[in-house]
């Protein structure tokens, strides 16, 4: 589950809020131990989802950094290229 955790900031363009949740979902997944919860934990994890969201948005739109901005593009690259080598499959350069 862990490995679904992207990380967020400093991305041109910015972390939609749409990352954010997805991110917090797995977060309260792996912590829970719950793909899905039953009915009777539902409604304290979708809570749960929506507290780290919102915790989660607001540190990456507070945190600072010289850094230059990563290019998402650039970093799906890297990421299949390093999942390429770990498994022994060819990664396909063609967009």
């Amino acid at each position: 589950m862990c490995r679904n955790i992207k990380t967020l900031f400093n991305f041109d363009p910015p972390a939609t809020d749409e990352e954010v949740r997805a991110a917090s979902l797995q977060f309260v997944r792996k912590l829970s131990g719950f793909t899905a919860p039953s009915k009777a934990n539902e409604a304290v994890f979708a809570k749960a989802v929506d507290e780290v969201a919102e915790v989660a948005r607001r540190l990456v739109d507070q945190l600072a950094t010289n850094a230059a901005p990563k290019n998402r593009e650039e970093e799906a690259l890297k990421a299949k290229a390093r999942a390429a080598e770990r498994y022994g499959t060819a990664v396909s350069r063609s967009r």
